[in-house]
């Protein structure tokens, strides 16, 4: 059985002042259809959700929902300032549920004293409720908004703070939870997996695809519209477009459109180009009407509008000089800080027990939930905050550039011109054109920084890195605020980086595009993976499936002669077991990363291949593919086994000591 449409949008037109955000916008939605809304910055995704929601008018079209429709719409930003906790705020979204339990109880005082007809009557309306209460979820729904409040990162202790209490992005992701548990037909969510760690992110991935009801979201994460959405819809200049795919598959349906529609385009310039040749050449002589009849042809043309795509950034980023090849040296630290009234004990965020180090070229995201210590953890590395104990050292010729989640080196009363100015001792000129490429032009180079929106000031702070020609980039959360097309943009300059780099970052897509190690912030220490976040993914996988051997335990008799002590030369002998250990464990970690980079050309060039139709390239391609694939587990496998040796030594050293 088809589903029913439940939204029908059509010729929806908004205009600001004299500006119009988008025009003639028709679509459907059908029921449990889970689909992406997509664009840049600007492109009025934000609006539009607003318009169906009811929160805001359109300047002309039409929405028609289905009879009975319930929606629920979560925005960006939310804000609560009562007193109501936490807890109870979220058991809100039950609301009229909790109204139909109440008039139940009232219904059985009611019962106790009637009898006869008005009996009949109550008990009618109390079974009708009963239903009702039910269907609505009202026997589980303490336990619901608990699992969705929890899922979202907020623990037991909180359930009972108020509300007006928590921060702007705590009330978000409240405002999320009430969505969420109220069940709408129709669901909107704009940006949901803003002020979301990744384990909250994993959450709500797996709560949307589950969701046996429809819904719209608004987001810039990839991997996340990947894994919930079959269907985007495309907002662009103005313009609605409708694939039927999820994020991926959409891209490449895209790609294959606008190749079309330029082919299209140009053919009809070439026609229009030669038949205003031909109307120009015989207009006058002796093939006057022919030439006039393609005149008229020409006149009643329906000309085809020349593909237009969002502009893109322009990165270059390079480093001046090499640095040495270990690039950074983390000791066994304390990572934290210490509270304002001196007589406290310090607040231990990060402490690691065993040496990490970074070689050059190698791409670090450091992974963790949220208040885990991600940014005190960079602060501590690039030298704003002092460990509170151990150790942290930098290699020969190592030159940092650090990027800000907060983007703290902007001044607010510069404008975007004075600040590269200013800062960077550049030319007018020079500056000019930089800002250009970073989407900047015209009058926007005046603006304000404190004018300036969370995208642009990520841009104006990328167009400062870029100037640094740094060999060792620290950056925490750079594809905040960032749209899409920005994203990709940075991946590709990051990507032919010939530096080193330590980064934050929520986004997974481009974790998995950049990172070839991952420092994952648990329980309070720092532990490796080689590779990007889905082989982290497969490694922690395969921890938790593999068999855990009991502990033997041998009794030892009361005359059994105890072990004799290590000779004085053993801690010796194992502090170069464990420097050969750690060299072998960089020899693998340099293979695996080399045939990570040969398997990502193998596969462009499979695909380049598959959309030329060369089956032969293709299958050849494909044998190759698979063995680099067989060579990159048997690597994977001995860096696992170099990994377990050399904890084995630190963990020997450690009694030895």
């Amino acid at each position: 059985m088809a589903d029913t449409t439940i939204l029908t949008v059509s010729g929806l037109m908004r205009r600001f002042i004299t500006e119009i955000i988008f025009q003639d916008v028709s679509f459907q939605i059908q029921e449990r259809e889970h689909v992406a809304l997509v664009g840049a910055n600007g492109s009025g995704k934000s609006t539009l959700l607003r318009i169906i929601a009811g929160l805001d008018e359109p300047t002309e079209g039409s929405i028609v929902r289905r009879a009975g429709l319930r929606w629920a719409y979560q925005a960006q930003e939310a804000s609560f300032t009562d007193d109501r906790t936490l807890y109870q705020e979220a058991l809100d979204a039950f609301r009229e549920v909790r109204a139909t339990g109440e008039r139940m109880a009232a219904l059985e005082q009611e019962m106790a004293g009637a009898d006869g007809a008005e009996m009949d009557a109550l008990f009618e309306e109390y079974a009708h409720l009963s239903n009702e209460f039910e269907t609505h979820g009202g026997y589980d729904m303490e336990h619901r908004t608990k699992a969705v409040i929890s899922g979202l990162g907020f623990p037991e202790e909180m359930w009972e703070q108020p509300v007006r209490q928590l921060s702007g992005g705590q009330k978000t992701r409240l405002a999320l939870a009430k969505a969420l548990l109220s069940e709408p037909d129709l669901l909107m969510l704009d940006e949901p997996t803003n002020h979301l760690d990744l384990e909250a992110i994993e959450w709500l991935e797996g709560f949307l695809r589950n969701w046996n009801r429809a819904f719209i979201v608004v987001s810039h994460d990839r991997y996340f519209l990947d894994r919930v959405t079959t269907r985007t819809l495309e907002l662009h200049f103005g313009k609605l477009e409708d694939y039927p795919a999820g994020y991926s598959r959409y891209l490449k349906l895209r790609e294959e459109r606008l190749t079309r529609r330029w082919k299209e385009y140009e053919e009809q310039q070439e026609f229009i180009a030669r038949t205003e040749e031909f109307i120009r050449k015989y207009k006058a002589g002796q093939r006057t009407r022919e030439a006039q009849g393609r005149e008229t042809r020409l006149a009643r043309l329906e000309r085809l509008e020349r593909p237009r795509e969002n502009p893109k950034l322009h990165l270059r980023m390079r480093a001046d000089l090499k640095s040495g090849r270990t690039v950074l040296t983390v000791k066994p630290v304390q990572i934290g800080f210490r509270p304002n009234n001196g007589g406290s004990e310090p607040v231990v965020l990060v402490e690691t027990t065993k040496e990490l180090t970074i070689e050059r070229g190698d791409r670090v995201a450091l992974l963790g939930p949220n208040g885990s210590g991600k940014t005190t953890t960079l602060r501590t590395l690039v030298g704003e905050l002092e460990p509170l104990k151990g150790r942290i050292e930098f290699g020969t010729n190592v030159k940092i550039a650090y990027y800000a989640q907060g983007h703290e080196g902007l001044d607010p009363n510069r404008t975007v011109l004075d600040t590269l100015l200013h800062d960077q001792m550049m030319g007018e000129e020079a500056a000019r054109n930089l800002l250009g490429r970073f989407l900047f032009s015209n009058d926007d180079v005046f603006k304000p920084v404190s004018a300036l929106s969370g995208g642009e000031r990520s841009r104006l702070a990328l167009a400062r890195l870029t100037l640094e020609r740094a060999n060792f980039l620290v950056l925490d959360e750079p594809t905040n605020h960032l749209d899409i097309g920005a994203r990709e943009a940075l991946e590709e300059v990051l990507d032919g980086y010939d530096g080193t780099m330590l980064f934050v970052s929520h986004d997974r897509y481009f974790v998995d595009r950049i990172a070839n190690r991952i420092w994952a912030i648990e329980d309070g220490t720092i532990a490796t993976y080689l590779g990007n976040y889905t082989d982290m993914q497969r490694q922690r996988a395969k921890r938790a499936d593999a068999p855990q051997a009991a502990p033997v335990v041998v009794a030892r008799r009361e005359d059994e002669a105890r072990p004799a002590p290590p000779p004085r030369n053993a801690a010796r002998q194992n502090e170069r077991a464990i420097r050969d250990a750690q060299k072998r464990l960089h020899a693998t970690e340099r293979t695996v990363s080399k045939l990570e980079g040969r398997l990502n050309v193998l596969s462009d060039d499979l695909t380049r291949a598959g959309i030329d139709g060369d089956m032969a390239r293709v299958h050849a391609l494909g044998l190759e593919y698979e063995r680099v694939q067989n060579e990159l587990e048997q690597a994977y496998a001995d860096w696992n086994q170099a990994t377990a040796e050399l904890d084995a030594l630190q963990a020997v050293g450690v009694e030895t000591s």
